[in-house]
């Protein structure tokens, strides 16, 4: 496993948008196959296109902006208290869940509706569907799980950090965009 970490570090350093960008999408697919094999609607084999939306969403469109995101958050410093200060921590938390989640949770079911060949009514029936419920969904699971990678993990991991529990969020998210309506 550490020869993993070796190679990984090492091409993060390389080419970190790649490495983000293959890293995000396989984990984004990984929790569409665990959603689809684990949680399958019935009657329904494996779908691969399914697993290649998220794949998708994951390497362009998440793995840019949750780099950008990480790299902003590391910036956010109330006055001059010190970078690992409790209150930063916690004021990069509240920018995570009050700012970037509620854009986030309509940007995947927006994304995975167009690409599924959906109409801009299909996401507007989708999103008034699942964002609420998805949104609150993450304010019970991220927040203590985001305190403790703000204040124990280096800036440059924080989206591989985040992308490890996200194989679970990404299962629900999948498996809750698989009982959208639209």
């Amino acid at each position: 496993m550490s020869s993993f970490f070796k190679f990984y570090k090492a091409s993060l350093q390389s080419h970190p948008k790649r490495t983000n960008a293959l890293t995000t999408g396989f984990l984004f697919g990984l929790g569409d196959i665990v959603a689809q094999t684990q949680f399958p609607e019935p009657g329904a084999s494996y779908d691969p296109m399914r697993t290649l939306r998220p794949f998708l969403y994951g390497a362009v469109l998440f793995s840019l902006v949750g780099d950008k995101w990480y790299r902003f958050l590391s910036t956010v410093r109330l006055g001059r208290l010190p970078q690992a200060h409790w209150a930063n921590v916690l004021a990069r938390v509240a920018c995570d869940q009050l700012i970037f989640a509620p854009i986030g949770v309509p940007l995947y079911y927006t994304a995975m509706a167009l690409m599924e060949g959906g109409s801009l009514e299909d996401v507007r029936i989708r999103l008034s569907e699942k964002w609420w419920s998805t949104l609150l969904a993450n304010w019970i699971v991220w927040p203590a799980f985001q305190l403790c990678n703000f204040s124990l993990v280096p800036v440059q991991h924080r989206l591989l950090t985040v992308n490890v529990l996200s194989i679970f969020w990404n299962t629900y998210l999948s498996y809750s965009n698989s009982t959208a309506s639209s």
